[in-house]
């Protein structure tokens, strides 16, 4: 369960305080697969960093499975965010002198999990996603597509109850973005990950089983659907 209680975040701009949140209440059951959408500045980036530990509230709290994030500290934020949390990003976030596999395996070492077991894990999840044949490329020897699957390894190689996605298919040509958001519903009902994707295409949030509209740092529509792509609901 991931529940947001009247957050709020604010930042300075000069002397001048920005609300990015205000207010936001809601809650995300165990499983579920949301997009959150709005336009640029509307405050689902800043959303989706609060829950996945990144930043922090202003005032209000969000709890995660019990966690009260906003009264942990730096280390326990840290191993939240390796442990519970897989986060992809729009840029993909490689780091550009290791390999494919390497990548991967990256979150599993600041696990301290060993070198054997962690190598083994990371090439089993790029194969789960289709690149067994990528393992020792460089992210600049990758398609858009291929890179974005190395960061969906990443994200799940600890294989993380939560999935948070920042604009996944940004960068993406149409066909390519929908493959990703095939392997991000595949995986939400395969493995019952709960998934929350922002997004601003309405192609992507079509996907969902939940819209969650956000304006002015504001929860402005919640649309739950009866089924996606003729799949009954669970």
């Amino acid at each position: 369960m991931i529940e947001l209680m009247d957050v709020r975040r604010e930042y300075r701009i000069g002397e001048e305080p920005v609300g990015a949140l205000n207010g936001v209440s809601l809650r995300i059951a165990d499983g579920e697969y949301v997009a959150i959408t709005g336009p640029s500045g509307s405050g689902k980036s800043t959303l989706l960093h609060l829950v996945g530990g990144l930043d922090r509230p202003t005032s209000g709290e969000i709890v995660v499975d019990g966690l009260r994030l906003g009264r942990m500290g730096d280390v326990e934020l840290a191993r939240y965010r390796n442990r519970k949390v897989g986060l992809v990003f729009q840029s993909f976030n490689l780091q550009a002198t290791m390999s494919a596999l390497e990548n991967v395996a990256l979150p599993l070492l600041l696990a301290g999990v060993p070198r054997r077991e962690r190598l083994e894990r990371a090439r089993a999840t790029l194969e789960t996603l289709g690149l067994g044949d990528r393992l020792r490329h460089r992210p600049n020897q990758l398609s858009g597509g291929q890179a974005q699957r190395v960061a969906l390894a990443r994200a799940l190689v600890n294989e993380p109850g939560i999935l948070l996605c920042d604009e996944p298919t940004g960068n993406l040509d149409s066909r390519t973005g929908q493959a990703i958001v095939g392997l991000l519903l595949g995986l939400n009902r395969s493995r019952r990950v709960t998934t929350v994707v922002v997004t601003h295409d309405p192609h992507v949030a079509e996907q969902a089983e939940r819209v969650i509209s956000i304006l002015d740092g504001q929860v402005v529509g919640d649309l739950r659907r009866v089924a996606v792509q003729g799949l009954a609901p669970r």
